[in-house]
């Protein structure tokens, strides 16, 4: 999942309520489906095959094991993600899936992967340091031992101010390994958040009736408006460079001064570490770096600050392959019957960060979707339309397996191609371990009402319903490509439990941190979805010609 906007975005896309929307024209939706429990839409006899074979047969724990144990970490472009996807076709067309394949499209960088690294105080004490390669990055020449130098650029300078300091430095980083910055002051959290959604909270949220809850337009525009004032109030000053200007032109500086490596402060607590890339993909641009537990880089600094040199040693292998600037997302799918043309889509992103195995991020998502086909298939369910699992690649880079995807099959609302009125649904999940408590879905209020309906029956399971969005924005995750180019997607929320405290991006995602029992529940309540999707008369309502959202700007 993309870091840059993703606490925003999932939690706005598919927390507005229906009465922000205009209310399109509904030609296609069924005025005899009803709410009712004594009538559902979805056979009872149905709901008891799916949740019988979710919870008694359930293979989410072995698929997740070989994502996160066997093939774990799974970067785009790298070796390990490619397996990952042979083994998730392999294992489909086990279960009786059928046209199961890796997908190409083109990543245009070389994939990458950390092989070894150690790290350790030499002096003035000798211990092992807790840290992680940055992505894209080059590997050290061997063992590097060396002093240590702090380089503190001034916050947010002017270029004039960034200059001279560098000019001031430059003489001093020659061989030495370089820590960047100052350590970040992690405050004790008194107040933790939940782990689990109030049921309270989630009914009024996903009924489509919470009058609290604000229209994502009216947030994005205030948070516009915000970022304006700020830039107007800094009109008349030489400007200031952004945070990524600064990065960039430190590299430049380390690389040009023959720093031996740089040393980047890991700003969590517990010795949680985020390693993301080298924004360049280019290891010529850039020397060996590292992402250190806010622990070690702190202690580190204080020592230097008492006038006492460090020694550290470093020993980084890093490997390049070159055939990673073709990636793949995975696709597998039961055929339709007499609606087969039409596609009811399910999935999430296979591809992880590096630092740990991926397992709230997304393979155990990955595996939730898998199982939920897989209990369709199972139980001997002939679905009209077809039902597509896709496994995405580059999500984390910018939801590129998703894009690339919908641009070769669908195309957008603006350039549709044939297959475009012919897309049912795409639902998506990727928030870690956490039970489905509700969707967001793209489209009228209209689109959001019928799955509300016919998932009333799974409130004992905690889930409470499904509302709309007119956001095209992209971000999040891959249901908002399917969003952006005016298709449904829907985004499954879920029960946060460790995944924005501890276990999204870090070190501590694995197997682990998996809750069984709600990952069984999400599966079982996303195959009734899909089944519903997959049988009803016709495709869910889409948003008017008239009334569909422009396209947001391009993110710079």
């Amino acid at each position: 999942m993309p870091r840059s906007l993703k606490v925003a975005l999932l939690c706005l896309t598919m927390l507005n309520p229906l009465t922000a929307y205009p209310q399109a024209q509904n030609q296609n939706h069924s005025n005899s489906e009803g709410s009712s429990k004594t009538s559902p839409l979805i056979p009872q006899e149905i709901q008891d095959r799916i949740r019988k074979e979710g919870m008694e047969n359930s293979r989410i724990m072995r698929t997740l094991h070989y994502f996160t144990d066997v093939y774990g970490p799974r970067l785009t472009g790298s070796p390990n993600l490619k397996a990952a996807g042979e083994w998730a076709v392999k294992e489909m067309a086990e279960w009786g899936f059928e046209h199961g394949h890796l997908e190409p499209w083109v990543f245009g960088h070389p994939g990458w992967a950390n092989e070894r690294l150690t790290a350790h105080f030499v002096s003035p004490i000798k211990e092992p340091l807790t840290c992680e390669a940055l992505a894209w990055t080059p590997g050290t020449k061997g063992t590097v031992t060396a002093r240590v130098v702090q380089l503190s650029p001034p916050t947010t300078p002017t270029q004039e101010e960034l200059t001279a300091y560098l000019d001031k430095m430059k003489d001093k980083i020659s061989d030495k390994i370089v820590m960047v910055g100052i350590p970040s002051v992690i405050a004790v959290n008194l107040d933790p958040p939940a782990k689990r959604m109030d049921d309270k909270a989630a009914k009024a949220r996903f009924s489509g009736n919470d009058p609290n809850t604000p229209p994502l337009a009216g947030a994005q525009q205030q948070q516009g408006q915000q970022q304006n004032q700020q830039q107007n109030q800094g009109q008349g000053q030489p400007p200031k460079l952004r945070a990524a200007q600064v990065n960039e032109q430190v590299d430049a500086f380390l690389l040009a001064n023959r720093a031996l490596l740089r040393v980047n402060d890991g700003s969590r607590e517990h010795r949680q570490i985020r390693a993301f890339n080298n924004n360049s993909f280019d290891l010529s641009k850039v020397v060996p770096t590292v992402i250190l537990s806010n622990e070690d880089f702190g202690r580190i600094i204080r020592i230097l600050a008492d006038g006492t040199p460090v020694e550290l040693e470093f020993n980084i292998v890093n490997s390049i392959f070159p055939e990673g600037r073709t990636a793949y997302n995975v696709i597998s799918e039961i055929p339709g019957t007499d609606k087969k043309d039409e596609v009811i889509m399910l999935g999430g992103h296979l591809d992880s960060w590096h630092a740990a195995t991926g397992a709230t991020d997304n393979a155990i998502g990955c595996a939730v979707m898998m199982e939920a086909a897989r209990i369709l298939r199972s139980i001997g369910v002939k679905p009209r339309r077809t039902i597509r699992v896709a496994l995405w690649s580059g999500e984390e880079q910018g939801l590129l397996g998703s894009r690339a995807y919908i641009k070769e099959h669908f195309g957008t609302f603006e350039e549709p191609k044939p297959d475009y009125f012919k897309f049912g649904g795409y639902f998506n999940i990727d928030s870690g371990t956490g039970r489905a408590r509700g969707m967001g879905v793209f489209g009228p209020p209209e689109a959001a009402q019928p799955l509300r309906q016919a998932l009333t029956q799974f409130d004992d399971f905690g889930f409470f319903g499904a509302v709309a969005t007119r956001s095209r924005r992209l971000g999040g995750s891959d249901h908002t490509s399917f969003n952006n180019a005016g298709l449904p997607g829907i985004g499954v929320s879920q029960d946060p439990i460790e995944y924005f405290s501890a276990t999204w991006h870090t070190n501590l995602d694995t197997y682990e941190r998996i809750i069984e029992g709600d990952a069984k529940k999400s599966a079982i309540v996303i195959a009734a979805a899909v089944y519903y999707l997959a049988m009803r008369e016709d495709l869910l309502p889409r948003i008017s010609k008239e009334q569909m959202p422009p396209l947001p700007p391009s993110r710079q």
